[in-house]
């Protein structure tokens, strides 16, 4: 019986048919080794859109990048919408996500970097992950010097070589590339030194309450030392309030994400609060 791409089980979703269609169109021996693996996938994923959260330059007063964070169609968090993906699919609705996230940045003309999260152990042999995510770009016209891939330290790294290779072969298209949650997760200063990203995202707990922990701005400043001798971008991430900021820009950062600028928005380019610069004048 001849498959119809245009059937749509129940819980299909488009970036999941993309993915489908792009898979049966490779050649034929590769095409049909992984068709039934991808068509089950589609069966079973769950509804849903990605939201975008802003990463601001406020020396510039400019959004520097958009952040792409999975969210289901009603409004459902990431970790309710991850919760009803099975393991076995899990790398296939990444790279799902990472699909719908440069689509509708491309259609919501984003002007700044997008954002996109990569586990460190879904990379592929050859670095698909990578791969996939340009070709979409360059099939809706999203620029791949724009594309940052961000490395969460949510889980440990099993082949850090190989993820650091990964990166290093497609690193002609221009992306950059980002460890995400940094001070909290179990790669830390090895995954940072083989990696050599463009960009550190520092995690919230580091950044909490700067303002009143000097044990906090002791760390946090020894780090961005390193990271401008490096070259390195810092953004200081889950920034609440504006003493956070205020300490924060003192130690060197000017790279911001959190509430106090504007919460993700699904489908959509938020406002950025700008409001909280009065308060230095």
């Amino acid at each position: 019986m001849a498959l119809d791409l245009n059937a749509r089980p129940p819980g299909y979703c488009s970036a999941a048919r993309a993915l489908t269609i792009n898979r049966l169109q490779q050649p034929a021996t590769q095409a049909s080794n992984d068709a039934s693996a991808v068509l089950d996938f589609a069966a079973s994923c769950p509804a849903f859109t990605m939201a975008f959260q802003p990463i601001v330059d406020v020396d510039k007063g400019e959004v520097y990048a958009h952040e792409a964070l999975v969210r289901g169609i009603h409004g459902e968090g990431a970790g309710h919408i991850l919760g009803l993906v099975h393991a076995r699919h899990r790398v296939e609705f990444d790279r799902a996500c990472r699909a719908k996230a440069i689509e509708l940045a491309a259609g919501l003309r984003m002007a700044s970097r997008l954002s996109l999260n990569v586990m460190p152990n879904d990379t592929g042999r050859q670095g698909e992950c990578f791969q996939s995510a340009v070709e979409t770009a360059e099939r809706f016209g999203f620029p791949k010097e724009r594309l940052i891939f961000e490395v969460t330290e949510s889980e440990r790294v099993e082949d850090l070589p190989h993820l650091v290779k990964a990166f290093e072969m497609h690193q002609q298209h221009g992306f950059s590339s980002a460890i995400d949650d940094f001070g909290a997760g179990f790669a830390g200063f090895e995954l940072f030194v083989a990696l050599r990203p463009h960009i550190v995202k520092l995690d919230m707990e580091l950044i909490r309450n700067i303002h009143t922990d000097g044990v906090r701005r002791a760390v946090v400043k020894g780090f961005v030392s390193t990271c401008g001798e490096l070259g390195i971008h810092v953004v200081a991430e889950g920034v609440e309030i504006m003493e956070e900021v205020v300490a924060l820009r003192e130690l060197g950062i000017r790279l911001f994400q959190g509430y106090l600028f504007a919460r993700p928005v699904v489908e959509t380019l938020p406002a950025v609060n700008w409001e909280w610069e009065q308060r230095f004048d």
